[in-house]
């Protein structure tokens, strides 16, 4: 298992606590959610180098799942919607490919 595949797991086994301790509904849809962007984006990232020298000129650094996961939590905080649909739609809808390399 790889540092990416390590970092997945944990995270995922981190969501799933929360759901078996019935957390609450809110952060885990948003942790969910930021970990379906992080993996799209991550995979996507491998193969493209012009993702790579975004989170780099953003000062993200390398290409690391803990660089990208810091890029991807910010840029979700950033959202700050006034309701948690809007948190939730928000994420869903952003490109964040795009905030990477516009």
């Amino acid at each position: 298992m790889d540092d990416y595949e390590k970092e997945i797991a944990d995270l995922e086994a981190n969501v799933q606590q929360l759901v078996e301790a019935d957390g609450d509904a809110q952060t885990i849809a948003e942790l969910s959610m930021q970990l379906e962007v992080l993996k799209a984006l991550y995979r996507r990232g491998l193969t493209d180098e012009g993702l790579r020298r975004g989170l780099r000129i953003q000062g993200y650094g390398d290409w690391t799942v803990d660089n990208v996961y810091a890029f991807v939590y910010e840029r979700s905080v950033e959202l700050e919607p006034k309701a948690h649909s809007a948190f939730v739609g928000g994420i869903r809808s952003a490109d964040f490919a795009l905030m990477l390399n516009p």
